[in-house]
């Protein structure tokens, strides 16, 4: 893994290893209720594993935490800023395309602020997110695909979009250029019921 992808990894299973040791759970119990391997997630507690964003979302769901619990420290500070380049890479393209996690705000009504960049042919499938859950998007470069339950709309430069994400959704660019999107997610009620997973 590169240098900041295992810094990651290694602080995401110290957090996953600590949440599950204050619930006094096995990892048996832990993997049972998140729906992952054991195996899985002993190489994610020994920082030897690189998740997909939907297990991180199972495991954060089992945990009755949200994904920016597994992701970053605990802050009291009422501002916290995020300097370019600090952000959370949890999702990574066939074709260079990254989903960067920039900002977030406290449970239990988590809102997300994503940097997302799609390579030209990249696709991401997502699972549904947690009930009453929506989405707001808009291009900053390129032109993207998203396609939520039946529906799917194209978006070109500052176009925006606003869609339930608790129903499966996918975002793609079958353009020739890289296209990038900002990506909001309202995750209302993190941790007061046990979701699916889900990828953002």
């Amino acid at each position: 893994m590169e240098e900041g992808t295992a810094e990651l990894a290694t602080a995401i299973g110290a957090r996953v290893k600590q949440e599950r040791r204050l619930r006094r759970w096995t990892l048996d119990q832990l993997a049972e209720a998140a729906g992952v391997s054991r195996r899985m997630l002993v190489n994610i507690e020994q920082g030897a594993a690189n998740p997909s964003v939907g297990t991180l979302l199972r495991i954060s769901g089992a945990l009755g935490v949200g994904l920016p619990s597994l992701v970053e420290p605990p802050r009291s500070k009422p501002m916290k800023v995020t300097q370019s380049g600090e952000g959370a890479v949890l999702w990574r393209g066939e074709h260079d395309g990254q989903g960067v996690l920039v900002a977030v705000t406290e449970p239990p009504n988590v809102v997300e602020l994503w940097d997302w960049t799609l390579g030209a042919g990249d696709r991401h499938e997502s699972e549904p997110h947690t009930a009453g859950t929506r989405e707001l998007v808009q291009v900053q470069e390129g032109t993207i695909s998203i396609s939520s339950g039946e529906q799917t709309v194209t978006l070109n430069v500052r176009d925006a979009l606003s869609f339930p994400g608790d129903v499966a959704h996918s975002y793609a660019n079958a353009g020739p250029q890289a296209a990038r999107f900002s990506l909001t997610v309202f995750d209302p009620g993190v941790g007061a019921t046990r979701r699916g997973g889900r990828d953002a």
